[in-house]
């Protein structure tokens, strides 16, 4: 049985910290570095075609002050040229910023996306054993998306809409005081409200953003998983969980709605009650004399021109708090420690006196990272020599560890204490790219990709030609159902190799193992899968293959136990013994039940 290891929602955690989003988004910074001249010259031109809506009014004040109180035609058609040529010329820049984000804003979802692949692959295996593939897939694509549109609008436009503020602000205190203050008061509440939504609508967007995430997970397991549903009938059960977490998103997302839906109505009916009580105060004055009408028109008109700057406050926010919740879950994966490589030619300990080249165990203990600290580890004390060009067989009960040893040796896992040496070399001192060119692995679930038949066996060495790829097929006895297949090789096998058998996929992956004639090769059950006649061809071609490799296969049945040289007993986590298979039938009562099928039962611990 593979050994799994239990997993949790890393987005289950209740006690998150809180960032600022500014603080969160500003760790954007080394992806826009690169772009930052011609982002920064999109946001000037944002801020001049902005500033250029709020000189339109000072033209109206002209033109009512002016040709329309002195009826001149003249001036009146030179005004209106003027009014369409700051029109178009608005539009024009507007149009030019968005030409210049487009372009480098999809570099940098892109690079963020590579950068975020190429983390994930280099962490540890300890780390997707705890975190769903769907949160990893939505904080790749969906995640990603929203940060590309927080570029390219609303992290320009906080800042172009800001200066439009502050400079219409200018404009208006400047053409009348006393008219500015009456539609600068709705100020200091505004920033209150913002102040209280930006952290409400934070912990929703953050809320949204995970459950986004759980219900990708339920619907990638669902597909993958199609057939067990279908074969057990639970694909009510399954749709029932879907509903309950689509529920759970829709009440998230209906809230939002109801916190935008809040602020959005006091942005927009406070200042509309400001320009309402301006536009009262400034008729009474112009009725008095105190203000000509020009005057007026210009400042309702830069009013007006503000209403949307304001306005887009509440939007622009809850783009930013969703930017900047897709921000802290992209970093929650990026800050997590990737694996660290052995420094070249990094000295490490010898390996024990007398043992010599080949695969060796020293005082090997392994516990599971997500495991409690009281408990036990799992492998204890392991120390077992397989000598140069030797097959040992590895036993033990199910739970035993035997998966989790085997996969020590590619350094898919570290040990917790003591050491593995291949050839004499400490593995720890030995980079993982160089230890897995090293050490092939077959593994008992064979994990196939939406590739050809060819490819998914040349991933075992990119660099074998065709005659070594027809040489691993031949001794994983695949060649027969592979030359069958429509293209032969070139035939795509499909999503997890789902529309080959288990057999025919355990072939590929064995053929996979062998392919690049590995100095190693490590075998975990790999002919479960196999019917008895196939079982002995492959067994047969198999032992061609041992011999020039130094190899440990995990093995439950007898059949697969005769390919070893010797056999080694894993019990308690530890080494039990070590003999030939008829020695250990004779002498180890737990070997000899373990091999007639009475001792196959589950262990205390399920790894």
């Amino acid at each position: 049985m593979a050994d799994t290891a239990q997993t949790t929602n890393p987005t289950d955690r209740t006690d998150r910290d809180q960032h600022s989003a500014v603080r969160s988004l500003l760790r954007l910074w080394p992806f826009i570095r690169p772009v930052r001249v011609r982002l920064g010259t999109a946001a000037c031109v944002a801020v001049l075609a902005s500033c250029i809506s709020l000189v339109i009014p000072l033209v109206l004040k002209w033109l009512v002050d002016g040709p329309v109180a002195e009826r001149d035609p003249g001036g009146a058609w030179l005004g209106g040229a003027f009014l369409l040529l700051l029109g178009l010329a608005e539009a024009l820049l507007f149009g030019l910023r968005r030409w210049l984000v487009a372009r480098p804003l999809a570099g940098v979802e892109a690079a963020m996306r590579a950068a975020l692949y190429r983390h994930v692959q280099r962490l540890p295996v300890a780390f997707h054993d705890r975190w769903p593939s769907g949160q990893l897939l939505s904080r790749g694509t969906t995640d990603l998306q929203l940060l590309r549109m927080f570029f390219a609008f609303p992290m320009t436009f906080l800042l172009v809409n800001g200066v439009t503020i502050l400079v219409g602000a200018v404009i208006l205190m400047v053409q009348r005081w006393s008219l500015g203050l009456v539609l600068l008061a709705p100020v200091v509440p505004l920033m209150v409200l913002c102040s209280v939504f930006e952290a409400k609508y934070g912990r929703a967007a953050r809320r949204a953003q995970d459950q986004v995430g759980d219900l990708t997970t339920v619907v990638e397991e669902s597909v993958l998983g199609i057939r067990v549903l279908k074969g057990f009938g639970r694909h009510r059960s399954q749709a029932r969980a879907f509903r309950e977490l689509t529920r759970e998103l829709r009440a998230t997302e209906l809230g939002k709605a109801r916190l935008l839906a809040w602020i959005w109505g006091c942005i927009t009916a406070l200042p509309e009650l400001a320009i309402g009580g301006a536009l009262v105060c400034g008729a009474v004055q112009v009725a008095d004399g105190q203000l000509s009408a020009g005057t007026l028109v210009a400042f309702l008109s830069t009013a007006l021109a503000l209403r949307w700057p304001v306005d887009s406050i509440g939007f622009l926010l809850a783009m930013s708090n969703e930017a900047a919740a897709a921000t802290d879950r992209f970093f929650e994966v990026m800050d997590e420690p990737a694996v660290e490589e052995a420094a070249a030619g990094a000295p490490g300990a010898a390996a024990p006196e007398g043992t010599g080249k080949g695969l060796v165990f020293s005082g090997v203990a392994f516990r599971y990272p997500d495991a409690p600290p009281d408990s036990p580890p799992l492998l204890r004390d392991v120390t077992l020599h397989i000598r140069p060009g030797e097959t040992m067989a590895l036993v033990g009960a199910t739970g035993s560890g035997k998966t989790t040893l085997t996969a020590l040796v590619p350094r898919l896992y570290d040990p917790t204490a003591g050491r593995i040496f291949l050839d004499g070399r400490d593995l720890a001192t030995i980079g993982r790219d160089e230890a897995r060119a090293m050490v092939a692995v077959a593994f008992e679930e064979p994990t196939l990709f939406s590739a050809t038949a060819a490819e998914n066996v040349l991933m075992g060495d990119e660099g074998a030609q065709e005659a070594e790829l027809r040489r691993a097929l031949a001794v994983a006895r695949a060649d027969g159902f592979v030359d069958a297949l429509p293209q032969g090789g070139a035939t795509q096998v499909g999503e997890q190799g789902l529309s080959l058998s288990g057999g025919q996929r355990q072939r590929l992956a064995l053929a996979r193992a062998v392919v690049g004639r590995p100095r190693f090769l490590i075998l975990d059950d790999p002919l479960s899968a196999l019917d008895v006649h196939t079982e002995a061809l492959v067994e047969a071609a198999l032992r061609q293959v041992l011999s020039d490799t130094t190899a440990l296969v995990v093995a439950h049945r007898p059949s697969t136990v005769l390919l070893a040289d010797r056999v080694a007993l894993l019990s308690g986590g530890r080494i039990a013994a070590v003999g030939t298979h008829h020695a250990l039938l004779r002498d180890h009562p737990e070997y000899a039940a373990l091999m007639s099928g009475e001792g196959s039962g589950e262990g205390e611990n399920d790894r």
